[in-house]
C-alpha cells in the first residue's frame, strides 16, 4: 500500500530500502481515490524506531494511507530530539477537529504506574472519549490496550512476579472473526510487560470477544463485535532486535532482566534472533485496515458522529 508520508521523515530511507511503497504527498494528490487517514498516537520512547515500525505494516496492502503523527502535549519525550517532534507531529488541539479512519494508540513503559498517575492520563482520557465519534475504528498496543480496556469498561491491570518479554506461540481461538482470517491455528507474537490483564475480567463484557490467546503469556487479542475498538496485548510490530535492545537497555540499568523466553537461539544473547512473526504482524494489521477501516468507514467521515 501506498503511504503518504513527509519526504523528510526519518523512516521513509528505511522503508523505500526494503522495497516498501511510499508516496509522497505530491504523487499522492493526483490519485482520484480517498485516502485512509490514520492517526498514530506514538506514546513509546523510541519514537523513530516506532514510526517505522508502524508505518512497515501499514504499507502491506494496496490501500493508500495518509498518516497523521500525534504526541501528547502533557509529556515531553525525552528520547528524541525536539525538532523531529516539531516537524513531525501534532497535538491533540490541531487534530480535534479532524475526523480519521482508524487510530493507532502504541504501549508505553508506564507499567508499574496506576493509570491515574501517569502524567498524561488525563489527556489520554480525552482522546479516547474523543475517538468514539471521530475516529471509525481504534488499534491499541500493549500498555494502550490495557489503558483502552480500563478506560471503557473498567478493566483493571495486574502486576507481573517478574517482566514478561519474549517470543511466545498463541492460538487464535475466534477463527471466524475477520480480524483473525488467515491465521494460522497456532501463530508467534512479541511480548514485553510488567503487567497482564485477567481473562475472567473480560469475559464478564458480552461485547468483548477473545479472539487469542497463549498458554504463556495470556489473552493476546480482543475485540468488540462492531470492530470499533481492538486490543492487542503484545507488540506484534516489534523489529527482529526490538527484545534485544530493550535485554540490553535493563542490563546497563542493572535491572539483571531475564533473558527473553524463545527468543534468542539456545538463549544466546550473542546470536542473531529469527523473526518468526512477521508474517502474524503483516496479516493482523493488514485486516484490520482492510474488514475494519477500509470496507466499515463511512466514505465522507463527517458521518462517523451520527454513527
Amino acid at each position: 500500500m501506498p503511504i503518504k508520508i513527509p519526504d523528510t521523515l526519518p523512516a521513509r530511507k528505511v522503508l523505500e530500502a526494503e522495497n516498501i511503497f511510499v508516496m509522497s504527498r505530491e504523487r499522492a494528490a493526483k490519485q482520484d481515490i480517498r485516502p485512509l487517514r490514520i492517526l498514530i498516537l506514538n506514546i513509546m520512547p523510541t519514537k523513530i524506531a516506532t514510526e517505522t515500525q508502524l508505518l512497515r505494516l501499514l504499507g502491506n496492502t494496496p490501500l493508500q494511507v495518509e498518516i497523521d503523527l500525534l504526541q501528547t502535549a502533557t509529556h515531553t519525550p525525552k528520547n528524541v530530539s525536539a525538532q523531529h517532534l516539531l516537524d513531525f507531529y501534532k497535538v491533540f488541539d490541531e487534530v480535534r477537529g479532524n475526523r480519521y479512519d482508524g487510530l493507532i494508540i502504541t504501549g508505553a513503559p508506564v507499567e508499574n504506574l496506576a493509570f491515574e498517575e501517569v502524567d498524561y492520563w488525563q489527556e489520554l482520557c480525552e482522546i479516547m472519549e474523543w475517538s468514539k465519534t471521530h475516529v471509525f475504528s481504534t488499534f491499541h498496543i500493549c500498555w494502550g490496550g490495557q489503558a483502552g480496556l480500563y478506560y471503557h469498561y473498567g478493566i483493571p491491570k495486574y502486576p507481573l512476579e517478574e517482566k514478561l518479554s519474549g517470543v511466545f506461540r498463541h492460538r487464535a481461538t475466534g477463527t471466524l472473526h475477520p480480524l483473525v482470517r488467515g491465521f494460522d491455528e497456532y501463530f508467534y507474537a512479541p511480548h514485553s510487560r510488567h503487567t497482564g490483564i485477567r481473562r475472567e475480567d473480560v469475559l464478564k463484557h458480552s461485547e468483548l470477544q477473545i479472539l487469542a490467546e497463549s498458554a504463556d503469556a495470556g489473552v493476546y487479542l480482543i475485540a468488540t463485535g462492531d470492530g470499533r475498538q481492538i486490543f492487542v496485548m503484545g507488540h506484534a510490530e516489534y523489529d527482529r532486535e526490538t527484545l534485544a535492545k530493550e535485554y540490553e537497555r535493563d542490563l546497563k540499568r542493572g535491572l539483571h532482566p531475564r533473558i527473553p523466553r524463545n527468543y534468542f537461539v539456545q538463549d544466546d544473547p550473542q546470536t542473531i534472533p529469527p523473526m518468526i512473526w512477521r508474517s502474524h504482524a503483516s496479516l493482523l494489521f493488514s485486516n484490520w485496515l482492510n474488514y475494519f477501516v477500509y470496507q466499515r468507514t463511512p466514505f465522507d467521515l463527517n458521518e462517523l458522529s451520527s454513527k
